[in-house]
């Protein structure tokens, strides 16, 4: 039902209307009309505008509550960020221990390597060696069996005239010297009737002081000259002085066998 209006009254503003809204939906105290009494009877004065001021309590609600949900904005962002720190706080440590994990991994692969390729470079040493030993055991066992089977091999001469001329003719023939037993028989028994220490102290070669010595009276320059290798060096040994008279008597006259007197 409207109101009825009051003559000398002027109505509400639409500011007045907008603050008392404001104050009931606030639950405030409503706001009090004062009449002024006219000078004449049965007149009255109208009611002043109140100006609308603004309730400063209901916009400290306000504030408080932008307040409030400011803070409540700040501690979710900062609960968010301190999550989020934590999240990448906790990958970087997991990151880091992976990383460790890996180069942990990568060295102690590498040191079962190096181990390894030592191993094999020690035990590739030790065949090596153990092959080396093996072949010079094996060389040294075919030397011995060698000069063993030489040995067995090796006739045994008598140390007699005899076993002198038989030891020089298979040394000639290993040498390829030419002579025979009886051009060497022949020969020495003329030149000092088999004796191994006859020398000749009167001939000419005695009077340049090289006399002849030996079964077949052989000079020294001579015994140096046409020495056989394998045989004595003493001028006196029956076989070295056979074998270095048959060598000088190959290079002169053919053969030993082709000697008949002096040479």
């Amino acid at each position: 039902m409207p109101v009825p209006r009051i003559p000398g009254y002027s109505r509400l503003t639409k500011t007045h209307k907008f603050s008392a809204a404001g104050i009931a939906a606030a639950g405030a105290a409503a706001l009090a009309f004062a009449v002024v009494p006219g000078q004449a009877e049965g007149q009255t004065t109208a009611v002043k505008e109140l100006p609308a001021k603004p309730v400063a309590w209901s916009h400290q609600v306000l504030d408080h509550q932008a307040q409030r949900e400011s803070l409540v904005q700040q501690s979710a962002l900062a609960s968010q960020q301190a999550k989020e720190e934590a999240a990448a706080k906790k990958a970087a440590e997991e990151a880091a221990k992976k990383k460790a994990a890996e180069e942990a991994a990568k060295k102690k692969a590498a040191e079962e390597a190096a181990k390894k390729k030592a191993a094999e470079e020690a035990a590739a040493k030790k065949a090596a060696e153990e092959k080396a030993a093996k072949e010079k055991a094996d060389k040294e066992r075919a030397a011995r069996e060698a000069a063993s089977r030489a040995a067995a091999r090796k006739p045994v001469y008598a140390n007699n005239l005899d076993g002198w001329i038989k030891e020089s003719l298979a040394i000639m023939k290993e040498k390829g010297i030419p002579g025979s037993y009886n051009g060497i028989y022949r020969n020495l028994m003329r030149e000092s009737s088999g004796n191994p220490r006859a020398i000749n102290l009167w001939d000419i070669n005695a009077q340049n002081g090289i006399p002849s010595k030996g079964l077949l009276q052989v000079i020294d320059p001579t015994f140096k000259a046409y020495h056989v290798e394998g045989t004595s060096w003493d001028i006196y040994d029956p076989v070295a002085n056979i074998t270095a008279a048959c060598n000088y008597a190959y290079h002169r006259y053919g053969s030993m066998d082709n000697v008949n007197g002096p040479y």
